[in-house]
């Protein structure tokens, strides 16, 4: 049995954008968002290598990375810490190449990062420690998005 429930894949389904914390040779943080972002499976999570240099010299470093999908408008999300894998070539890879070409990708993708989910951990905004409700800080943000477009 996996980690990954439904609750969180129909989550990471609907945001869509995963940002990516790699470690530097240096030790220093590398953040990347991605908008590749899926479940793979019960285990696992998977984005592509569209244009991220930086973050698959990382991985091939040192595996170690975290994933944070956050609702904007919620202030609610998930921390997938892990061990990313690059894919460059195999069946693995085409089946993921595949299942990105099936969902309408059209960009050229160099590599596939399978990220091996060792911890689960929630977001969670400190609005929440107050007396708001979900609603109110989803009204919020909306009104605040809205306006800000014109």
């Amino acid at each position: 049995m996996g980690m990954i429930t439904n609750e969180i894949i129909e989550f990471v389904q609907k945001q869509k954008l995963g940002f990516i914390a790699t470690v530097c040779p240096d030790g220093t943080p590398n953040l990347s968002p991605k908008g590749t972002t899926k479940v793979w499976d019960e285990e696992h999570l998977v984005f592509a290598d569209i244009h991220s240099p930086q973050t698959i010299e990382n991985l091939l470093v040192n595996p170690s990375i975290e994933i944070n999908v956050v609702d904007v408008f919620i202030r609610k999300g998930y921390r997938f810490k892990g061990i990313g894998q690059v894919l460059s070539e195999g069946s693995l890879f085409e089946e993921v190449i595949s299942f990105y070409r099936k969902a309408g990708a059209q960009y050229p993708i160099k590599n596939i990062v399978l990220v091996k989910v060792k911890r689960i951990l929630p977001v969670l905004s400190p609005v929440y420690d107050t007396a708001i409700s979900e609603d109110e800080v989803k009204k919020k943000w909306t009104d605040y998005w809205r306006d800000i477009q014109g």
